[in-house]
């Protein structure tokens, strides 16, 4: 097994030629065809002809000066525009949709001569806490068949967990990489808004996406977001900040960080077992030098309808373009939970309502601004759970859309504000179900989240559990 290694580990192998592109793509492509019926998790994957015509080109171009990720094999989410290669956003409204321009986080891995194996299922239109609505079926947990594999991103991450692809692009616009992380028990990074280009990525509330890496540890991540980050011509919300070496942040001593644990992020409604995992996650944080101390963020109890109303009321107006005429083969063809967000967010905005609800979610999302800057005075980073639950039995959430919602309990609030937040592996449950906690930091500070779960993986382990199904799959 070679997809089971890191990022670094594989790219000092190609450079020793002890292994080449070849090989990782033979072995990316076996698993799919053994697991991929299983999981679901991608939606198109290129031809085999065509991928081991790249990596053979790939294997022959690599020097001393080549980029980490050259000849690493690597997913998309259906949600980002791939030139020649459908993209549906896990819609039959888009299906058969072939772009003619590609994302701009998808040029920059093809500039770093990363291989793109294939698309990513996910919920449509990334609506969806446990990516079973899609309309090409839901993705199933590597870890528990019957249970969901999160969402939005689900595709992707368990495209990761069962050692599918090396790392994957994910989107997150309300916790849609770091839920789909924490119940795969992988590594995911929600970036501050602006650090990544959104140029090419299928928009579902335009104030609140971002786009982020997905991988098996803390190190990976770091060399993806080197190749990604940066100010883009082609996107007016990207940021001009200085992309930092993130790479350069690993190691670094994290004695006297200040971490911040939000009472409100360990309620009553938490799984007394992601409580406890949070807990234990402190004290490891604790022993390594870190300080915790209590912070209180009130208005994260309003995170949620704050969230609906305003990720609502923008996908309501990006949606609008789906017409049933130039897309959709004439008939509407969303779901029941594209429809249920539509119409929220048209209600939102409808004259008579518009000053009630959207302007008053607008003003609330301030005031949770300041009491996230009011809380990094205090300390450096947050610590909290990625979501209040397990990963459920399938069908559980799609057929509650209230729970659906709340799955996301934790991890909007970051969206609102647009900080980043890395989510890593903290533990299982009783029955081996994965439990994830998420580091919050200052926006940009992207290095010092990486620095902190680093070490964190530096002195436990649960990220490097295989997934059950990979057991079953020798």
């Amino acid at each position: 097994m070679l997809l089971n290694k890191s990022i670094k580990q594989l790219a000092e192998l190609l450079q020793a030629k002890k292994i080449s592109s070849v090989d990782l793509v033979l072995e990316s492509l076996s698993r799919i065809e053994k697991l991929n019926p299983q999981i679901n998790s991608f939606i198109k994957v290129k031809e085999k002809k065509e991928l081991l015509k790249i990596a053979e080109r790939l294997d022959q171009s690599r020097n001393k000066d080549s980029s980490v990720l050259h000849g690493i094999p690597f997913s998309l989410k259906d949600a980002y525009i791939t030139r020649d290669l459908q993209t549906t956003a896990a819609s039959k409204i888009l299906h058969g949709f072939t772009p003619k321009f590609n994302a701009t986080v998808y040029q920059k891995l093809i500039d770093a001569n990363s291989i793109l194996i294939g698309k990513n299922n996910m919920d449509a239109w990334g609506h969806g806490a446990s990516n079973e609505n899609s309309d090409y079926g839901a993705v199933k947990n590597p870890w528990d068949l019957s249970r969901v594999a999160g969402g939005s991103s689900g595709g992707s991450a368990a495209s990761i967990a069962s050692h599918m692809v090396s790392f994957a692009i994910g989107e997150d616009t309300g916790g849609s990489i770091r839920n789909p992380a924490s119940f795969c028990n992988i590594s995911g990074l929600k970036v501050t808004y602006g650090r990544v280009s959104r140029y090419g990525a299928i928009a579902y509330a335009s104030s609140l996406d971002t786009i982020g890496p997905m991988a098996k540890s803390v190190e990976d991540l770091s060399f993806i977001l080197e190749a990604i980050a940066g100010k883009d011509q082609l996107d007016a919300s990207s940021s001009q900040q200085k992309v930092d070496q993130y790479s350069k942040f690993l190691g670094q001593d994290i004695k006297n960080k200040i971490i911040g644990l939000p009472e409100e992020f360990l309620a009553t409604s938490i799984d007394p077992e992601i409580k406890m995992a949070i807990e234990k996650a402190a004290q490891e944080l604790e022993k390594l030098g870190a300080k915790i101390i209590p912070i209180s963020i009130p208005t994260a109890k309003k995170a949620i309808s704050i969230y609906y109303l305003i990720a609502a009321s923008e996908t309501s107006s990006n949606l609008a373009r789906y017409d049933s005429v130039r897309y959709g083969q004439g008939r509407s063809l969303f779901s029941d939970e594209n429809c249920r967000r539509i119409i929220l967010g048209t209600y939102a905005l409808s004259a008579g309502y518009a000053d009630k609800l959207y302007k008053n979610a607008q003003k609330a999302r301030t005031l949770l601004i300041q009491e996230y800057e009011a809380a990094f005075k205090k300390c450096d980073v947050l610590l909290a759970p990625v979501a209040p639950i397990l990963p459920t039995k399938l069908g559980e959430l799609i057929n509650n859309p209230l729970q659906n919602m709340l799955a996301d309990l934790y991890t909007v609030t970051i969206n609102i504000v647009g900080v980043p937040s890395l989510a890593i592996p903290a533990g299982f449950s009783k029955n081996k179900l994965p439990i994830g906690l998420q580091l919050i930091g200052k926006k940009f500070h992207e290095g010092e989240l990486l620095q902190l779960g680093y070490a964190y993986q530096q002195v436990t382990t649960w990220h490097q559990q295989p997934a059950s199904i990979l057991k079953h799959a020798k």
